[in-house]
């Protein structure tokens, strides 16, 4: 098909989303609604997994769903439907309509002020044609190459869990009876490959890797993914147990945005004014070292966490979460920041129903000067977490307790891979006890953070 043709395919879609939406708005309006918002939401995705060289599952699907969520006064429903009919649309208005009239009143209820309303300007870079104009062959090529690589790298990788590549794109609408009209689509892809290490005796370990990004040409070669997957599964061969200790953790990036999304479940909004968080009433005061800064930013060009506007209209914005160890905001949306007396940070988060969330956009810490190797160096005896089991962290004490496995560091060095280990102590005092920050931030995901060193927590072992 012309380029022009798809254009002007595209162009249409948009516009047929948009006055949708709009008109959704407008029919809830007609029906005495006192407020209403729309979402729609279009997109494709793709995936395939690849396991010993031939495709054991490929996946293309398309899909296309609405929400409505209207308001009489402060009582309010929201319905959904994936049916785009005339008979359909009425349906799922009527539907939000009458629930709204018998629900339960709920005072800071409503959609933000008109004033409140806007998006940020410019390309924000989060769509690339390139994502999905790749032919199936192609596709299936780079799961192939990334597991291949990994199986050829070494005769101790005796299996595979495979080699997989994932492409999606995605198209979103929001209209209020504000006069909010809001979109903006965004692209995705993602190779990565599983393999499994055995040694002569038959014990066995599997690791990971993978490379993600808006845009084919910033994805990771498959063989790079290959390689990297391989030497991570082989250096856990022969792992083994160790006597329990105090010792500093070294958390690799992977396992360290694990900590960093528990400061967010303290900070989000929603757990702040139900009194279920550690952080709740600590505003202004130090929660963590002087080194500990903690940004979320929803604005950075093709950022995973980028948004020209929040699920509620509001333009997305940066927000220093921490600051040298100072609790500087939480992280709200209307509802949660009408209730603790605040203002909106612009994270509201949705699915097509019910009330909005609280998500983070790039949500990081700020990276130190030392390189990973320099940070593990300056150690004589401590743990490299590599992988977490379960989850094991009360939001409301700050008790942290997980199982995990990783390597032994001996004299500044990754000595032997050990599992079979818990990693104890408290949220309250492990902020407090990062004592080095490494300088290898890199998002692959809406939440980033890099290596950091943890002192003060216990290695339960033997």
């Amino acid at each position: 098909m012309p380029s022009t043709e798809l254009e002007t395919r595209g162009q249409q879609s948009t516009t047929d989303l948009k006055s949708l939406a709009a008109d959704i708005v407008a029919r809830a309006m007609k029906g005495s609604a006192t407020a209403a918002e729309c979402v729609v939401r279009e997109g494709d995705e793709f995936s395939t997994l690849v396991r010993l060289g031939q495709v054991e599952t490929l996946k293309e699907s398309g899909s296309k769903s609405i929400g409505v969520r209207v308001f009489f006064g402060q009582r309010a429903a929201s319905t959904y439907s994936s049916d785009f009919s005339r008979e359909g649309l009425d349906r799922m208005v009527k539907s939000a309509l009458e629930l709204a009239k018998i629900t339960s009143e709920d005072p800071f209820a409503g959609i933000p002020d008109a004033s409140q309303l806007g998006q940020l300007q410019g390309n924000l870079d989060l769509y690339h044609e390139d994502v999905y104009s790749l032919p199936g062959p192609e596709r299936i090529d780079y799961a192939r190459r990334a597991e291949k690589a990994a199986l050829d790298f070494d005769p101790r990788i005796k299996n595979s869990e495979g080699g997989s590549f994932d492409a999606a794109t995605g198209h979103k609408v929001l209209a209020n009876s504000h006069g909010f009209v809001g979109e903006y689509k965004r692209s995705y892809c993602s190779v990565a490959a599983v393999p499994i290490a055995q040694t002569e005796d038959g014990a066995m370990q599997r690791d990971y890797w993978y490379s993600v990004a808006r845009t084919l040409k910033k994805l990771d070669a498959p063989e790079h993914v290959g390689k990297v997957a391989a030497e991570r599964t082989l250096r856990r061969l022969g792992a083994r147990k160790v006597k329990t200790a105090k010792v500093p953790v070294v958390f690799d990036p992977m396992i360290s945005t694990s900590i960093l999304e528990h400061i967010f479940e303290g900070i989000n909004g929603d757990s702040v004014y139900r009194g279920a968080s550690f952080l709740a009433g600590k505003l202004g005061q130090k929660i963590a070292g002087d080194n500990v800064t903690v940004i979320d930013d929803g604005t950075m060009p093709g950022g995973f966490g980028t948004s020209p506007f929040d699920a509620e209209g509001i333009p997305t914005r940066r927000t220093v979460v921490i600051e040298n160890g100072v609790l500087k905001s939480y992280l709200l949306n209307t509802y949660t920041a009408k209730k603790l007396g605040l203002q909106t940070t612009a994270n509201a988060s949705r699915g097509l129903a019910g009330t909005p969330g609280i998500g983070p956009g790039n949500y990081f810490l700020q990276p130190g000067a030392k390189t990973p190797r320099e940070l593990i160096a300056g150690i004589r005896e401590g743990l490299y977490v590599t992988e977490f089991l379960g989850s094991g962290a009360n939001l409301v004490t700050g008790d942290y307790s997980r199982g995990a496995s990783g390597l032994w560091i001996s004299g500044g060095e990754l000595a032997y891979p050990v599992e079979e280990i818990t990693v104890a102590g408290n949220l309250k005092e492990l902020f407090f006890n990062i004592s080095d920050i490494a300088n290898d931030l890199e998002f692959r995901g809406s939440v980033a953070c890099p290596t950091i060193c943890v002192d003060g927590l216990t290695v339960g072992g033997e």
